[in-house]
């Protein structure tokens, strides 16, 4: 009998900027199909804007190139953003109000921390029953992940001024091969 080890899971699932854009994107496709037609442009672009941030981090994550993760993390948080205003206009648009982050509604949403519960789930939060309360709610899980995609960002930049780049690693290889003589 040949022995199988349990499927791991890739090394980006465990970062928080995935994650919660994986939350984000199922509770906006929950959010869309409850209060936005269906047959509507908005209800496409806030689904792919949601879909277009954890895809972005997985993409960028695999790639060789430091310099493009940097790139794929930025489009990622710029699909945060545009999501995150498609919230706001949507709460303005219906004479809702936009929660402060001082608000104390907001403060609680803020305590959200998400987890892999089993191999395929995360502890993804109820929507709310009332849109005003959903938009808020998604609004600042959105602020939250512009936040730590800022961060992420920053921590790549970093590495690459540490580290290098692709390119430059591969032509200090090169020149070590060479002086090496092989």
């Amino acid at each position: 009998m040949i022995e199988t080890k349990p499927q791991s899971r890739p090394g980006y699932e465990y970062l928080t900027t995935y994650m919660l854009g994986k939350v984000i994107q199922d509770l906006t496709v929950e959010f869309c199909n409850r209060w936005i037609d269906r047959k509507s442009r908005t209800h496409d672009q806030m689904v792919q804007a949601a879909r277009s941030n954890p895809q972005n981090i997985a993409e960028g994550y695999t790639v060789e190139s430091l310099k493009s993760y940097i790139m794929l993390v930025g489009v990622a948080h710029g699909s945060n953003e545009e999501l995150a205003k498609d919230y706001q206009d949507f709460l303005r648009q219906r004479n809702f109000h936009i929660w402060s982050k001082d608000d104390p509604r907001v403060r609680v949403f803020r305590e959200f921390r998400v987890i892999w519960v089993s191999p395929t789930s995360l502890n993804t939060p109820k929507l709310p029953n009332n849109p005003e309360q959903a938009a808020n709610f998604l609004l600042t899980l959105c602020n939250l992940e512009g936040f730590l995609i800022k961060r992420h960002v920053d921590s790549l930049k970093l590495k690459h001024e540490r580290e290098g780049g692709f390119s430059e690693n591969l032509y200090r290889k090169r020149i070590e091969f060479r002086r090496s003589g092989d």
